[in-house]
């Protein structure tokens, strides 16, 4: 097929070279014989009469030579037709998708064309019907191009959310965080390992720790280590001894001074440094201090389970009665945040003296399955161990 076509090809380039050459001897031809008919006018009549003739004879032959046979031909229009491959097998799917791209897509491109022009005369009175349409597509399209380049940075800008999901740690995200040149890299940079994070008065319009101007600052007092050889004391008394000294005895001291008043122990001194010296309180990596971090409660000291006199008292809690959360974790079951915490009436026995029931100063109902077991543990007491008494 192939074949075929490229001899039809080189059959159509000969056709062309041929015509060409044609046209140009006829022209040639023309020129001269309109010459020689000049020069006939210019003789005798005789001589017309015979050129006349000749000029007949010529235009007969000129006549013939103009009908050539290429000039009757129609030009060709070669179509290719791609020829279709069979395949067979497991590597069909993959073999189609190749060929595909090298077939040929004019055919189906002029189809398009013919569609177009048939579906032209619709789409025009659709849209004369459609007008009003047009024009509000048109009013929105114009209001999106009258957005301004702030609300179009606002709506590039990257939700908290999607900066969560890609978060490792999404409690170091902040509402701030979006608003980043490259916020996808700020909070890696902040979920990063032993990373120390910004202080928090860095957005803050006032001072560092101008909020503590009103405050009273707590005189310094000495480590326990040194406070206990009893040097405070031997100042002290040191200092009000010198407060009642007269103003020339002053004078005198300073001209002669008394070595060795403060007597105290140099190897109680030595003990206390190389002996009985404690760490300072240092802060841990990466904790900063911020303002009005003293005043917060240390939830370190703090146990789960164990509650407080003033926690009691704040609750309205008389001696041997249940907190008011122990119902509702009958119900619904302990903290699963405290696996291993034992809860009295939940999953460990009550209290001497006390008993169950919805009564005031009663430990509600123990959670129990169909069969009277408990769920959550030993709330009844049998599997105790007893304690042995040593006594």
């Amino acid at each position: 097929m192939t074949v075929e076509v490229a001899n039809g090809v080189a059959e159509k380039i000969n056709m062309t070279a041929a015509s060409k050459k044609s046209r140009e001897s006829e022209r040639r031809r023309r020129r001269r014989k309109q010459k020689k008919n000049k020069k006939a006018s210019e003789s005798t009549a005789g001589d017309d009469s015979d050129t006349a003739a000749e000029n007949g004879n010529g235009v007969d032959d000129s006549a013939k030579e103009n009908s050539d046979p290429q000039k009757d031909l129609e030009p060709v229009d070669v179509e290719y037709v791609p020829e279709k491959a069979d395949f067979y097998g497991d590597v069909d799917e993959e073999f189609r998708k190749v060929f595909e791209k090298f077939c040929f897509k004019e055919t189906a491109g002029s189809e398009d064309n013919d569609k177009k022009d048939e579906t032209a005369p619709d789409a025009a009175l659709k849209k004369n019907v459609n007008s009003d349409s047009d024009e509000e597509e048109q009013d929105a399209t114009q209001k999106e191009k009258s957005i301004s380049n702030k609300k179009k940075k606002l709506q590039r800008r990257m939700k908290i959310a999607d900066l969560k999901q890609i978060c490792s740690r999404p409690d170091v995200v902040e509402v701030w965080d979006a608003t980043a040149g490259d916020p996808k890299l700020l909070v890696f940079l902040k979920s990063y390992r032993n990373t120390v994070p910004v202080p928090r008065h860095w957005s803050q319009k006032r001072k560092f720790l101008q909020g503590k101007r009103g405050i009273e600052k707590q005189p310094f007092q000495l480590p326990d280590f040194i406070a206990a050889t009893g040097i405070e004391k031997i100042r002290q008394a040191y200092i009000e001894k010198e407060d009642s000294k007269k103003l020339k005895q002053k004078q005198r001291e300073r001209m002669q001074p008394k070595m060795g008043k403060m007597d105290i122990d140099y190897q109680v001194l030595h003990d206390a440094f190389f002996k009985y010296q404690t760490k300072p309180k240092l802060t841990a990596h990466g904790d900063m201090y911020h303002e009005g971090k003293e005043f917060e409660v240390k939830l370190r000291e703090m146990k789960p389970g164990m509650l407080s006199q003033e926690l009691k008292d704040a609750l309205g809690m008389p001696e041997g009665t249940p907190p008011p959360w122990l119902i509702n974790m009958q119900r619904y079951g302990p903290p699963p945040s405290y696996p291993q915490l034992k809860i009295p009436g939940l999953n460990a026995p009550i209290p001497p003296g006390a008993s169950f029931g919805y009564h005031p100063g009663g430990w509600g109902k123990p959670p129990v399955d169909e069969n009277g077991r408990p769920l959550y543990g030993d709330v009844f007491g049998e599997y105790q161990q007893e304690q042995p008494n040593y006594e």
